[in-house]
């Protein structure tokens, strides 16, 4: 599995982690703990969650206590609210249900009062709480606001919407982030399912078997995964043979940017 540093530390990640959005809260427990044995298990690290996710946060610290796993494993996740008090009380549930101290990484949801939480999670930075602070947002829409954000304030991750399909973000907030040596995680790398659409029924291109590319989902996160301030992307998914090929696309060779430029042509055409 490939590892990514994160900038300004001596601590790496695994390239390939986990998202939890519309995943934990429709399978069992069981198999919620199957997903992140085995995660584990192919190398994984970075497990992504939020309070916004129903029962994710809970399912997650559930699942990772029982299997001895929340030490070993980078827990990520955010504070989605209004408010200082409401931040701060917010910040201890998720510490209460992830069952982790200090958390590895607390990040301001989609924005959301970010100033008030941003200052909120500075303080708990500096008192060994969690590790590190982020903020995050899913539309290209919030690019220049997330940009604005990474020049003003000291943060460490920031997470985006990037895809072969929406390329927005390579235009100034990638480099922005590279510039000011913020870490990236990249979420919706399938677009929410809409790109496995696009390529229903259609056979994997011969330059990109050739290029060590097994499936689409493959070819997508390699093509993420090939830009040089990607840290890490978190594909979703309730499905060990999903998650097993998901977890493939860290090994190997990655694209360089020639071919990333053909997988984005080929892409079009179809």
């Amino acid at each position: 599995m490939l590892s990514r540093v994160i900038p300004g530390r001596a601590e790496s990640i695994p390239a390939v982690g986990f998202g939890t959005w519309q995943t934990f809260s429709s399978v069992t427990p069981d198999k919620t703990a199957a997903l992140i044995r085995r995660f584990h298990a192919l190398g994984g690290k970075l497990i992504d969650t939020s309070p916004m996710y129903g029962e994710a946060e809970a399912e997650l610290g559930r699942a990772t206590q029982k299997l001895s796993l929340a030490q070993d494993l980078f827990l990520a996740t955010k504070v989605w609210t209004t408010g200082r008090a409401s931040g701060e009380a917010q910040f201890a549930r998720s510490q209460q249900l992830l069952g982790k101290q200090p958390l590895d990484l607390e990040q301001v949801h989609n924005l959301s009062d970010w100033r008030t939480q941003l200052a909120m999670l500075r303080v708990r930075r500096e008192a060994g709480a969690v590790r590190y602070i982020g903020i995050t947002h899913y539309l290209a829409s919030a690019h220049a606001d997330l940009e604005q954000v990474l020049r003003s304030e000291q943060v460490d991750f920031v997470q985006m919407n990037y895809n072969i399909a929406e390329r927005a973000a390579e235009t100034r907030l990638l480099p922005a982030a590279q510039e000011m040596g913020v870490a990236v995680i990249v979420n919706r790398p399938f677009g929410e399912g809409a790109l496995f659409g696009r390529v229903k029924g259609v056979a994997l291109p011969e330059f990109a078997i050739q290029s060590g590319c097994r499936s689409w989902g493959q070819y997508f996160l390699k093509f993420i995964l090939s830009h040089p301030a990607v840290t890490c992307v978190i594909p979703a998914t309730d499905d060990l043979t999903h998650l097993e090929d998901n977890m493939a696309a860290g090994a190997g060779a990655l694209p360089d940017p020639a071919m990333r430029e053909r997988m984005a042509r080929h892409f079009l055409t179809l």
